[in-house]
């Protein structure tokens, strides 16, 4: 059995799996005569393909089982989630579909992330029920693997 912890999400420490999405310490300059701050460029969307799309959802996540069993990749994009309410929630990634490369990190409820392609992730993991904005690539082609690992890593949120 393999138990790990959580750690704190931070743009240093995720920058190999994907982006931090969050307002703080992100480039932010004035539009529309000083009425606006736009908060600027804060994810790299990847849309790999032919007819490749961006698709804006929104996804309703409900708490699962804290067990990691399986990892998913999207080979053709990026997947960004921004949660609507401000509940911490799990993210939990890996460099290669393994237990051994797992790792987990408690995102606040003013931050998201962006999974860039071909990266190993967990799907969405919450708590309580939460509400997430989601861009992520549409079009021609299957743009998601799922792999089972060979063992079942559980989160240890103490």
């Amino acid at each position: 059995m393999r138990t790990i912890k959580p750690e704190p999400l931070t743009r240093e420490v995720f920058a190999p799996f994907g982006d931090v999405i969050q307002i703080e310490g992100s480039e932010q300059f004035e539009i529309n005569s000083g009425y606006t701050t736009r908060v600027h460029d804060l994810i790299d969307i990847q849309l790999g393909g032919e007819n490749a799309k961006a698709q804006f959802s929104f996804f309703l996540g409900r708490p699962r089982p804290l067990e990691i069993r399986m990892l998913e990749k999207h080979p053709f994009g990026s997947q960004a989630f921004y949660p609507i309410d401000s509940a911490r929630w799990l993210v939990v990634v890996a460099k290669e579909p393994k237990p051994e490369s797992v790792c987990a990190f408690w995102a606040t409820g003013r931050q998201g992330v962006n999974y860039h392609s071909n990266v190993w992730h967990h799907p969405l993991l919450v708590l309580e029920p939460q509400q997430f904005v989601i861009i992520d690539r549409g079009g021609a082609g299957k743009n998601c693997d799922e792999m089972p690992l060979d063992e079942t890593v559980f989160l240890n949120l103490d």
